[in-house]
C-alpha cells in the first residue's frame, strides 16, 4: 500500500511539473507579444551565399517569433524559457540581399506561406523566413529609418 501511495505522488508532481512548464511557455510568449508588434519569423545565421553553394536541406533554421522595439528586431526562439531575445538586429546594420522561396527540404523545415529573405548583419549573412504579410511589414519597418541612416532593401 505504500509504494502505491508513493507512486500516486510522484505522478501528482510530475502532472504539475508539466502543467507549471506549459504554463510559463505560454506566459512568455503573451510576455513577448504584449510589449511590441510580433510576428513569426525562422531564422538561420551564418547561412550559405546562394552564389557559392546551394544548402536546401532545411538544416539550420530555427522557428521563433520577431519582435519590433524601436530602431531594433529581436528575435526569440518559439521552443525556449529564456526570457531575453537570442538574436538583436539593428535596422542600421541590416542590408537585405535576396528574395526567394523555400527549396528542397526547406519547404518542410518552413511555414507553409514562408519568404526566405537573405540579409547581411554587421558581416553575417542570415536568412530570414516569413510570411508574405510580415516580409511587406518587415521592408516597410526597414525602409522607414530615420533620415540619415544607411538602408539597403534589395
Amino acid at each position: 500500500m505504500p509504494m502505491i501511495l508513493v507512486l500516486l505522488v510522484c505522478g501528482l508532481v510530475l502532472i504539475a511539473l508539466v502543467l507549471l512548464g506549459l504554463f510559463v511557455f505560454g506566459l512568455r510568449r503573451r510576455l513577448i507579444q504584449r510589449s511590441g508588434g510580433t510576428f513569426d519569423c525562422s531564422l538561420r545565421w551564418n547561412a550559405p551565399d546562394p552564389a557559392e553553394e546551394s544548402d536546401t536541406s532545411g538544416k539550420g533554421w530555427g522557428y521563433g517569433v520577431a519582435r519590433y522595439n524601436g530602431d531594433r528586431v529581436e528575435w526569440f526562439r518559439v521552443f525556449s524559457y529564456a526570457p531575453r531575445p537570442r538574436r538583436v538586429l539593428e535596422r542600421a546594420s541590416i542590408e537585405v540581399v535576396d528574395r526567394r522561396a523555400p527549396d528542397g527540404e526547406e519547404e518542410l523545415a518552413l511555414l507553409s506561406d514562408a519568404v526566405v529573405l537573405g540579409c547581411l548583419h554587421r558581416g553575417v549573412r542570415l536568412e530570414l523566413a516569413m510570411s508574405e504579410d510580415a516580409l511587406t511589414g518587415f521592408l516597410a519597418w526597414l525602409e522607414a529609418a530615420p533620415p540619415g541612416q544607411r538602408v539597403n532593401v534589395a
